[in-house]
């Protein structure tokens, strides 16, 4: 079965708290129950790791690189915007990356427009909410097909 890593990054963890404006009212625990049942559907497994410690995060991808893992689902919140040591480790992945993001990053403040990932991701999704994650995880799917 096909490894898909979900990386959830700072503040993620108060979804459903934070901004519901933007991000509405789904937990991250929310998200990633339906993250496993569409995983289900697609017959592929679904780990999800959450952290506010921009190390743990790069630890976790390093991880990732050494397992093997076959996908990787990143919203990593404000650290697109800036963490170039997030970027540089998800550079050393050789399998397909998807960015994601809740809001319409593009429609937001002028800091959120840009993305340091953006040239080494395999595509970015953004505006549709909890959605964004679900399409995400198909992208990344068929990208494995």
């Amino acid at each position: 079965m096909k490894q898909i890593l979900m990386l959830h990054g700072i503040n993620h963890d108060m979804f459903g708290r934070r901004d519901p404006a933007h991000y509405g009212s789904a937990t991250l625990a929310d998200i990633d129950a339906r993250l496993q049942a569409l995983a289900a559907e697609l017959g592929v497994a679904v780990q999800s790791f959450q952290s506010n410690a921009e190390g743990a995060m790069v630890e976790r991808i390093h991880q990732a690189l050494r397992e093997g893992t076959d996908a990787v689902l990143i919203n990593a919140g404000a650290w697109t915007h800036y963490s170039y040591g997030i970027r540089d480790a998800l550079a050393m992945l050789p399998c397909p990356i998807v960015e994601l993001h809740m809001s319409n990053i593009h429609a937001r403040e002028a800091f959120r427009h840009h993305s340091v990932f953006a040239d080494i991701v395999r595509g970015q999704i953004c505006g549709f909410g909890v959605d964004s994650y679900l399409l995400a995880l198909r992208a990344a799917a068929s990208a494995l097909d």
